[in-house]
């Protein structure tokens, strides 16, 4: 299955640099890597191996020095889990600078590499994002990307009784187990707790004190805890627009999304049987999640936000790119009218950095609603961030 991001992976390899790739587990980086011409692969997952790199990290610069001399070339080396030994990274460093070496580095966490001073290589390694499947790389129905996700090892099932088993191992066994890996929480259950709330409040704002009680842990806990999903890569934060002439009461807190909506709905113990309402919510995740993973593949040039006044008008995402706004307000129908776009008429009358809005939705080709505002197809969002 070819991937977006396939084709800027071979341009950076092409061009000398090297690469930090980051992506929650089962996304398809060792597919992705698979179809590279490398010349070796070490992987931290296996303990024998971490272990002896922990004891000496010189053994690995020695070991691609070798490597070079036998192919008499610049060899390309895979370290997967990289931040299991983060300590491989000033080793790298060196290797790199003197032309021994180039590398493509993976991991499924970013905890130890942002909170341990780690060295990231600045300036020697492209940093890249793989996530699951977007619209454009696997064609599913809508409701079984609203139910099931799109992490490739599950949407490629066709039964979909298996694919509930296969969601329901990932949550019950790789969540449960990288959080116990890297000793996260003292109280797993009450952080196994939190993540079904996690689960059903995914796309809302927060209330920690409210989720705090409902959990049993303070709610600076409760704050904690949401910093390991995002740095384990399980969920996005997505923080609002703040800024504002005329409002004084703009809405600070961030939002969490959850990384894929099958694995939010099982981390909640959501069925399969939902309502128009529900869908609706999701629905606006789901564009939301779709809008994040293209702004990764856009080289941190476009960020996604929200904006919201707690007395009035609220916009479900803005795409913030090149200084503008492009706001979007998602709704669950497929006849939009001009009732769905009072609050973008609002937001393009707030911020001149806007030009235009649009309404997602289900509609099967473009509606012209105001003269600056549009409705599209849930297919076609991906040119809000492309075009």
């Amino acid at each position: 299955m070819k991937r977006i991001l396939e084709k800027p992976l071979h341009h950076h390899l092409k061009r000398g640099k090297s690469i930090l790739l980051l992506g929650p587990r089962q996304t398809g980086k060792t597919t992705l890597l698979s179809q590279l011409s490398v010349d070796k692969t070490i992987t931290f997952m296996e303990p024998k191996i971490r272990q002896r790199y922990e004891k000496d990290p010189s053994l690995f610069t020695g070991e691609v020095k070798a490597l070079e001399q036998k192919l008499k070339k610049i060899p390309i080396v895979i370290v997967d889990e990289v931040q299991k030994v983060p300590a491989i990274f000033d080793c790298a460093q060196g290797l790199i600078d003197q032309k021994n070496a180039q590398f493509i580095f993976t991991g499924s966490s970013a905890r130890k590499l942002k909170r341990h001073d780690v060295n990231l290589l600045p300036g020697r390694v492209v940093s890249m994002r793989l996530d699951p499947f977007t619209d454009k790389e696997y064609k599913m129905t809508l409701k079984e990307q609203l139910l099931d996700g799109s992490l490739p090892g599950i949407a490629q099932i066709q039964s979909q009784e298996d694919r509930e088993i296969d969601l329901r191992s990932y949550v019950e066994t790789y969540l449960e187990e990288e959080i116990r890996a890297e000793a996260l929480v003292r109280n797993i259950g009450s952080f196994l707790r939190f993540l079904e709330f996690a689960g059903l409040e995914s796309g809302n704002i927060i209330n920690f004190h409210g989720l705090s009680r409902e959990v049993g842990v303070n709610h600076t806990t409760i704050t904690s805890y949401f910093e390991i999903l995002e740095d384990t890569l399980i969920a996005h934060r997505i923080d609002p627009i703040i800024k504002s002439s005329t409002r004084k009461k703009l809405t600070k807190s961030s939002r969490y999304l959850i990384f894929d909506l099958g694995v939010r709905r099982l981390c909640a113990a959501e069925g399969r049987m939902l309502g128009r309402e529900r869908l609706g919510y999701l629905f606006e995740q789901y564009i939301g999640l779709e809008l994040i993973r293209y702004s990764h593949l856009s080289s941190g040039k476009t960020k996604i936000r929200f904006w919201r006044d707690p007395d009035g008008p609220e916009v479900d995402w803005v795409i913030e790119k090149d200084r503008k706004y492009i706001p979007i307000e998602v709704k669950w129908t497929d006849t939009p009218s001009m009732r769905d776009a009072k609050h973008l008429k609002v937001f393009l009358e707030e911020y001149k950095e806007a030009t235009k809005g649009y309404i997602v939705c289900q509609t099967p080709f473009p509606v012209q609603i105001d003269k600056n505002i549009q409705a599209i197809s849930w297919k076609e969002v991906h040119q809000l961030i492309e075009g």
